[in-house]
């Protein structure tokens, strides 16, 4: 009993499914939805949701070949290749100019300590810098860091 009273009530709500939807607003301006077309009122007929009764394609359109279909692959891989390299160079920019920030700040905290810097020239002779030209290469640290770490 329980099976014949769910393989019926399966078979009206698959009727239904096919049901035309109707919509119409009445004479105070309240939108009414309902299978069936007053007689009285315009009403239009909505769009068809379970796509049973639609028409067929229009005989103008055909589907793309292979050759058609392949040329749009090739066409989107190479559009995706671009785009990871392009992204690959730009991630390898930023590595490189937050390395570069890295080594200017670790240069401005080495001069602002206040020890003696102490440089070697094109004979490996080492000299000590004075005030001028510490105060010259700290100026040249400040340069590095704002233009390395924005």
């Amino acid at each position: 009993m329980k099976r014949l009273f769910f393989t019926i009530a399966i078979a009206i709500t698959a009727l239904n499914a096919n049901a035309e939807l109707n919509k119409w607003v009445d004479s105070e301006g309240k939108v009414h939805y309902s299978d069936t077309r007053p007689p009285d009122v315009k009403s239009e007929s909505v769009r068809n949701i379970s796509g049973k009764g639609q028409a067929e394609a229009p005989t103008s359109y055909s589907p793309k070949n292979i050759a058609e279909r392949e040329a749009d692959l090739k066409k989107s891989r190479l559009e995706k290749d671009e785009a990871a390299q392009k992204k690959s160079q730009q991630d390898a920019e930023s590595e490189t100019k937050k390395r570069n920030c890295d080594a200017a700040r670790q240069m401005l905290r080495s001069i602002e300590e206040g020890t003696r810097l102490v440089t070697y020239d094109e004979k490996g002779e080492r000299t000590v810098l004075d005030d001028n030209a510490r105060a010259q290469r700290l100026e040249e640290a400040n340069k590095a860091v704002s233009t390395n770490c924005n």
